[in-house]
Formats: C-alpha cells, structure tokens, sequence
C-alpha cells in the first residue's frame, strides 16, 4: 500500500513540473527587462566585487602596512628599523666614547712625551757637568800656571843678569862652581862619581841635561822634578851668565857701550828662558783632579794623581772626548739639547787652546825677531870700516 502511495506522488510531481516549467525569456520578457536584469546583475556583482576588493586591500594594509596592526609587516619593520636605528645609535655613541677616551689618552702622552723632551732640553746631563768640573779645573791650572812662570822669571832673570846675590855677580868662573856645584848636588852620575866628584849616584841622574827632565810627564812631580825641569832649561839656554860689570867697567865710555850690549844680551836671554819657563810652568801639579778626571786617567793606563798640572788637566779632557767609552755611550743617548751644548763646550774647548797657541805664537815670533835683529847687527858690525880717531889737542 505504501509503495502504491510514493507512486502516486511521483506522477503528481511530474505533472506539476511540467505544468509550472516557464517559457524562454524571450518569449515571456522584453530586451528591455533582460538588459536591465543584466545591469543589475553587473552592477550587484561589481558592488561585490568592489566590497571584495576593499575588504582585501584592507586586509592587506593591515598586515602590510597598517601602523595599528601591530603584526603588519610595516610595524614589524619599523620596530626592526628603529631597533636598528637605537643600535646604530648606541654604537656611534660607544664610538664616540671611545675616540673621546681616545683622544684623551693620545693628549695625555703626548703631553708626558712633551713634559719628557723639556724635561730632557732643560736638564743637565752628567758627562756636561763632568766636563763643566774638568773646564774649571783647567781654568785654575792656568792661573797657577802663570804664577809659576813668574816666579821662574823671578829667580832666573836676576841669574842672567849677575845680579848681586848671584853667582856670576862676582865673576865668571864663580858661576862656572855654583852650575857644577848644582849638578853634582841633585843630578850626580855613575861617570861623576868614578872621577870622585861625589859619592853616590842621584835619584835623578844627568837629569840637568835631558829633555825628558821637560818633556816626559804632562804632570811634573813635586819631589824634584819641577826643579828638573827647570835646571835642564838653565843648562839649555843660559848654563853660566857671564859676569857682571862693575865700576870703571860701566862709567867709563867703552864700558856704556858694553852695558848697552849687555842689556840686549839680558833681554835674549830673559825672553828664551821666559818661554822655557813657560813650558815648564805648565806641567807645575797645582789642581785637585775630580773622580771622572781619575777615572779618566786609570782608563788611559796611567797612575792617578791627587794633584795635576794643567797641560794634564787639559789633556784628560781632550782625550775623554776621543776614546771613552762611557762619554760615547753617553753621547749616543743625548738628547738633541745635550749635543748641543758638548759641541758648544767643545767649541769653547777649542777656542780655549786657539789663545793658548796664539799666546805661545806671540812668544815664538818675538824669538824670530830677535834672532833676525842680532843677526842684523852682526852683519852690520862686520860690514863697517874702522875708523882712524881723530887726535884733539887740548
């Protein structure tokens, strides 16, 4: 029965589809309306398609662009930039700490390197005092240098002259005794004691007549051989004065002109013996050598000496400037100010040993001129015709 019914339904279904089924549009419209419907149509579809474009481009603004959204890819960005942005500041801050710290640190040495070079042009270095002390010593040889010539001058002048009180004031052969007398007192040899003139053979024999009496030491000892010195320079120039002249001698007419001649002779021989007297005078121990000046000597092999002269005062200082070690290691770490002044103090050094040379010059020429004056006067003398003297009646 059932089945019956569903069959029933089925026809009665078809019926009415067949029955309600529309004509064609063109048959039940007009072109007006079916334009129309497709207007709107298009224009439904355009509005969706409008809204479905606006609702994707806001969506897209909003997870790209959109500030709001803060998962857009633009608020992503801008927390990465200004991340990035807060970095580069951070680091161009630090960087700049950092050539400030810099900069104060490079301001700082160079201000210590500053304080270091003036520090260094301002200070004394040691081998400058070392040769400030050696200068003032030569300084002070040279005053008692001088005061030693005079006093040689002193003795030996009056000695030429005969004057009274001397030897050759009496007689010649009264200074022939007094120069042997001497010799054989302070300088007697093996030779002089086999012929019986004395008993034993000198500390210093023969030494009246050898240069090394002179010569031999910058620094002359004061146990005898100043006096060495100085009798080899008598028994060089002037062993025995000739004899004074006295009374008629002097007042009668031949007798002034042999006084006259007797002073040339005089001043000859003061001149030659001054400049013996001036070699002599600079090897009289007189200053107080310093610790560097011993040093100085020790290095060079010699035997340090309490007191010098200044030809050895003068020669340690040259020296220490050629071959000591210590002054040329000290000469390689110098700064530039300290060159400067060891050239000017040699400089000074040399101009220091210009006057002495031009001093001994002076005396060297004024020897010249007198050898040239008395040969002159030689020549002269044997070039005169004597003379008939005429007979005056009184």
């Amino acid at each position: 029965m059932r089945r019956l019914q569903m069959v029933i339904i089925g026809v009665a279904s078809c019926v009415c589809v067949l029955a309600v089924t529309p004509r064609p549009a063109y048959a039940l419209f007009s072109d007006a309306a079916v334009v129309a419907a497709i207007k709107l149509l298009q224009a439904f579809t355009g509005n969706a398609l409008n809204t479905m474009t606006k609702n994707l481009t806001d969506s897209i603004d909003s997870n790209l662009s959109s500030l709001t959204n803060p998962n857009s890819v633009a608020s992503l960005l801008t927390k990465g930039f200004t991340q990035v942005a807060n970095y580069a500041k951070a680091q161009v801050g630090a960087q700049s700490q950092l050539m400030d710290a810099q900069d104060a640190a490079m301001a700082g040495f160079l201000r210590r390197q500053q304080e270091t070079g003036i520090r260094d042009e301002h200070m004394m270095n040691p081998e400058f005092c070392a040769g400030l002390d050696a200068q003032q010593s030569t300084v002070a040889a040279s005053k008692a240098a001088r005061s030693a010539v005079y006093a040689i001058a002193t003795v030996s002048d009056p000695r030429g002259e005969a004057g009274q009180g001397t030897p050759s004031y009496y007689g010649k052969s009264q200074g022939t005794d007094a120069n042997m007398s001497l010799h054989l007192k302070r300088y007697c040899s093996s030779d002089d004691v086999a012929q019986g003139l004395c008993s034993s053979v000198s500390r210093l024999p023969n030494a009246d007549q050898r240069a090394a009496s002179l010569f031999g030491a910058d620094t002359l000892s004061a146990d005898g051989a100043v006096d060495a010195a100085n009798d080899y320079a008598t028994t060089l120039i002037q062993p025995v004065a000739p004899a004074a002249l006295r009374g008629e001698q002097l007042s009668s007419l031949r007798g002034r002109e042999a006084a006259t001649r007797r002073r040339s002779y005089n001043s000859r021989m003061s001149l030659a013996r001054w400049v013996t007297g001036y070699v002599t005078s600079l090897g009289v121990p007189s200053v107080t050598l310093t610790r560097d000046q011993k040093a100085e000597m020790t290095a060079e092999g010699l035997t340090p000496l309490d007191k010098a002269s200044w030809l050895q005062a003068m020669a340690l200082e040259v020296n220490r400037r050629v071959s000591s070690v210590s002054w040329n290691a000290s000469l390689q770490a110098m700064p530039p100010a300290s060159v400067m002044r060891e050239v000017a103090t040699e400089m000074a050094q040399s101009n220091y040993l210009a006057l002495q040379n031009y001093r001994l010059g002076l005396y060297l020429a004024t020897m010249g001129a007198a050898r040239v004056a008395q040969g002159e006067e030689v020549a002269f003398k044997d070039g005169l015709t004597p003379m008939p003297s005429p007979t005056i009646n009184p």
